[in-house]
């Protein structure tokens, strides 16, 4: 498990064991084999030559054929089967609801860090979902332990060659990990040494708690991961956490701590470099910018270094991409256009963020051709709490309490305004974590407010167009 969660935190699957296990049938694409054959929206797929559908892998691995038998529950309840064909390369023309159809294997760990144990009641259930499912690994990046896989599902990994798997190592030293995962810590490790054996490639993640696994703790980890060529890479995040726990009261946020992690890891960065073509091991963005601060862009690693931003999205090389898709906005002439539009309309754009971006904001703002009509409007996350400040966890409530303070502070001062929310703080349903939409925060705050991208260069250029429509 990670220890925040990611922007795919809400999987749209069931968490238990379903009645009746299958791919139930989204949409049908026209003229398809499956809507030749008569499928609709709500039908279910059982089976694929006899062999169950648990879960997406399933049917891409036994729907590899050009011919194939589908088992199915039709809208009436009817069972059956029927023949399907298709030409060499078309697709079969079924879209399926989630990835998994079996039910999502939950975690039964008890790692120290778990973000998703420091949740406050109340929230969503796609919120507090635990899960630890190797099929969620592959097809959606997310973080598993491999501490419950099965010795039919390890055979099942292999044989299928589901990989790149995403694995918390957290750390190799047996009591340690012990310490921080639970009793099943060993099982994962095990697993996850025959994998690699058995050529399965994984992307590991660290996640980092001050003196339990740094140090030489962290140093012999990096060690063993040094020594199998199937870890592609690794992520090394900080411990987070929220005010709904008394384990941590810190994590690595004063400098000297997070420079001792980059002293740790540079060694390591600087030999992959030159034995690989590649960093390998990638620090998250808050270690450079808890050691450096106002100088964070001296010290920041260079685009190439961070290869396809594999873990972005957690919070690794998300930093670096900002700054250059600024200076690209800035060079390119849009951020100009953008700040005459505002000036034009005698507006001042306020972009809401948390405040592990705020440093840099104000840097770059300071330097560009925006000083005088973009404003950054950091929002302390009073909803977590702890050392929670990225802004793909902040809740509505704090927006919402943030912005009428602000103009309870600037009595008037808000119709020159153009407020702008990024697009990261909403899920696909449109709700912040704490359950508000766009539609609820207007109406609390009085203020028209406006979702934009979370990247410079396109953010910009909607900022550009609300403020000619404004």
């Amino acid at each position: 498990m990670n220890s925040y969660p990611t922007k795919d935190m809400e999987l749209q699957t069931e968490a238990s064991p379903v009645e009746n296990p299958g791919a139930r049938i989204c949409s049908v694409e026209l003229g398809s084999p499956a809507d030749d054959a008569g499928f609709e929206p709500g039908c279910v797929l059982l089976t694929v030559d006899g062999e169950p559908l648990r879960d997406l892998l399933d049917w891409q691995w036994l729907s590899a054929a050009d011919e194939i038998t589908v088992g199915y529950i039709d809208l009436d309840g009817d069972q059956g089967e029927v023949e399907l064909a298709r030409e060499e390369g078309e697709h079969w023309g079924f879209e399926f609801e989630g990835v998994v159809f079996d039910g999502i294997k939950q975690c039964r760990n008890n790692c120290m860090f778990c973000f998703m144990q420091q949740l406050p009641k109340g929230l969503r259930p796609s919120l507090t979902l635990r899960d630890d499912d190797f099929r969620l690994s592959f097809l959606s990046g997310t973080f598993v332990t491999l501490t419950n896989v099965k010795p039919e599902e390890e055979r099942r990994i292999v044989n299928q060659r589901i990989s790149p798997l995403h694995v918390s190592l957290h750390a190799v030293n047996p009591e340690v990990r012990r310490r921080m995962i639970g009793a099943h810590a060993a099982h994962g490790l095990e697993v996850l040494e025959r994998l690699l054996h058995q050529g399965i490639q994984a992307y590991v993640q660290i996640v980092l708690v001050p003196g339990v696994n740094d140090g030489d703790v962290l140093r012999e980890t990096l060690i063993w991961a040094y020594e199998h060529p199937g870890i592609l890479s690794v992520g090394i995040v900080p411990l987070g956490y929220t005010k709904y726990q008394e384990l941590f009261s810190r994590s690595f946020n004063n400098p000297y701590e997070s420079k001792e992690v980059l002293r740790t890891v540079n060694p390591f960065r600087e030999r992959a470099e030159a034995e690989r073509g590649t960093s390998w091991v990638y620090p998250a963005d808050e270690f450079y910018r808890n050691a450096y601060g106002e100088g964070l862009l001296d010290f920041l690693p260079e685009a190439d270094t961070y290869g396809a931003f594999d873990m972005f999205e957690d919070g690794i090389g998300i930093v670096r991409s900002n700054v250059d898709s600024w200076m690209r906005a800035s060079t390119s002439g849009v951020m100009y256009e953008t700040a005459e539009a505002l000036r034009t309309k005698g507006l001042t754009f306020r972009y809401v963020c948390g405040y592990a971006m705020e440093p840099l904001f104000h840097q770059l703002i300071e330097q560009s051709c925006l000083a005088d009509t973009f404003e950054d409007f950091p929002i302390q996350n009073n909803f977590f709490g702890g050392n929670v400040d990225v802004t793909g966890l902040l809740c509505g409530c704090d927006i919402v309490a943030a912005l009428n303070d602000w103009q309870t502070q600037h009595q008037g001062l808000s119709e020159g305004a153009l407020w702008c929310l990024p697009a990261v703080i909403f899920n696909d349903d449109g709700l912040t974590l704490d359950g508000l939409s766009l539609e609820d925060m207007e109406k609390a705050t009085g203020l028209s407010l406006a979702v934009v991208s979370c990247t410079p260069e396109d953010y910009l250029a909607e900022i550009a167009r609300l403020a000619h429509e404004k």
